[in-house]
């Protein structure tokens, strides 16, 4: 990993979660391909009976590769490069081996978004990051949103740290409602010392049932651009244009709908017309979050309790 800033210097952990954070499935799967581009292994599990609500979300039936029926049941885990031989000498002076830790730069937090004992889940990350040396902390979310599937997809970019934000030149939220676990991470986090990025992807509210590779593409090139991680892109640019032709292809067969996209492209060339100040912008972002009142997922943008 070659840093492009101090924030990036360090070692990373990327955090993403299923559920209401991920609308379209947009942060997890860029968390997913990370594990896989840098082959990736588990380093820790969180204990899922103490997090999460399996009445809420539930373990799936499914067969082994001898046909034995199994239950694959929901898991939080933390992934890093594997760990690695260290060269040490012995009493004698005679080389050997020892098992290192992973000298990976970057770690990647996957699974379940947890559904109680955030205060304890908090806790317990905070650890992993003092055990595992986190210097920061890059947490990707999704959210539904009132955007044109055939614009660029907006990306939001915020931060809680003072010196994270003069560095990236980003910005910190207004916002006061409802949060989600993100941001109770994030505040336990920076009341430990370790500094937060928040990346978001807004996805078209009318195709959110499935996953939005866009979506996915946008936030992994924020990514890489952000931390100068290079991120193989695999099948994500084609898998990208395949989903936007299919949506246009629906639209096409309805009149509403093509009316509606319109209505969005509109107010989106708007907003990003040379004319429309930072501050339009600003205030059409939280209009939107006071709509969706934390029903959608956490929110990027939280200030600090106070």
């Amino acid at each position: 990993m070659t840093g492009t800033s101090r924030f990036a210097d360090g070692r990373l952990l990327v955090v993403a979660f299923e559920g209401w954070n991920d609308a379209g499935e947009a942060a997890s799967n860029v968390a997913r391909a990370l594990v896989d581009a840098f082959d990736m292994t588990t380093l820790a599990e969180l204990d899922g009976e103490a997090y999460i609500d399996f009445q809420f979300n539930r373990p799936q039936a499914a067969h082994d590769d001898e046909g034995n029926s199994i239950l694959v049941w929901p898991r939080i885990l933390l992934h890093g490069a594997p760990p690695v031989a260290t060269p040490v000498a012995d009493v004698s002076g005679e080389v050997v081996t020892s098992d290192g830790a992973s000298d990976g730069g970057l770690l990647v937090l996957l699974g379940a978004e947890p559904s109680r004992s955030w205060r304890s889940f908090a806790a317990e990350i905070v650890d992993l990051a003092d055990v595992h040396d986190v210097t920061g902390v890059v947490f990707l979310g999704a959210m539904l949103a009132d955007v044109p599937h055939t614009r660029p997809i907006s990306i939001y970019v915020g931060s809680e740290n003072t010196d994270v934000r003069n560095e990236l030149d980003v910005e910190r939220s207004t916002y006061e409602g409802p949060v989600g676990i993100l941001s109770v991470l994030g505040q336990a986090l920076e009341e430990a010392g370790v500094p937060t990025l928040s990346i978001w992807a807004s996805v078209p509210h009318y195709v959110h049932n499935a996953p939005s590779p866009k979506a996915s593409l946008a936030i992994l090139e924020k990514v890489e651009e952000l931390t100068g991680v290079d991120i193989p892109r695999g099948d994500l640019v084609e898998e990208a244009a395949a989903w936007e032709a299919g949506i246009d292809a629906l639209a096409a067969d309805d009149e509403d709908m093509a009316g509606y996209i319109e209505q969005l492209e509109q107010a989106r060339d708007t907003v990003d017309s040379p004319e429309a100040s930072g501050e339009a912008i600003a205030q059409e972002f939280e209009r939107y979050l006071r709509r969706r009142d934390g029903k959608s997922g956490d929110d990027p943008w939280r200030p600090p309790a106070q």
